[in-house]
């Protein structure tokens, strides 16, 4: 699915759908893979069929000391903001979205992406480029 081949990082759509019926949703990965993979969230909006009542959404993660914790991320109400920017919210899974108000449906929406670690080297290539910038003569005032 990788269109540069298992070497490129890559990003795919992510999204999922919390309801009445489907309160919550697990994104997470194989632990075995030998990629980092990160979520980024970007927007997070009540779609067709929705009520005029708040709509809670959170995320559950884990922690510095690795205990669950869940955070509200967005109130969605239909008469005053159905939808609501996250900007690439970051996130590392496993996580969890949960609908705690309001019947849905919520849509979130955002990126999967996905490093292999053997990409280590391309970043020692991004250190040099630094370098040669910072070798460039100094920029010197115009004649008059």
């Amino acid at each position: 699915m990788e269109p540069h081949g298992p070497a490129c990082p890559g990003s795919v759509l992510f999204g999922c759908e919390l309801t009445a019926s489907t309160k919550s949703y697990t994104f997470q990965v194989d632990e075995e893979d030998d990629s980092d993979h990160i979520l980024a969230l970007s927007v997070v909006c009540l779609t067709d069929g929705a009520k005029d009542e708040c709509n809670v959404v959170e995320v559950i993660g884990r922690n510095h000391e690795n205990k669950e914790i869940a955070v509200p991320v967005a109130n969605l109400k239909l008469s005053c903001q159905p939808l609501l920017s996250l900007d690439n919210f970051k996130l590392q899974p496993p996580v969890t979205f949960r609908l705690a108000a309001g019947s849905g449906p919520v849509h979130l929406a955002g990126w999967h992406r996905i490093m292999h670690r053997e990409d280590a080297s391309l970043d020692e290539d991004d250190d040099l480029s630094e370098e040669d910038e910072e070798e460039l003569p100094p920029i010197m005032p115009a004649k008059k």
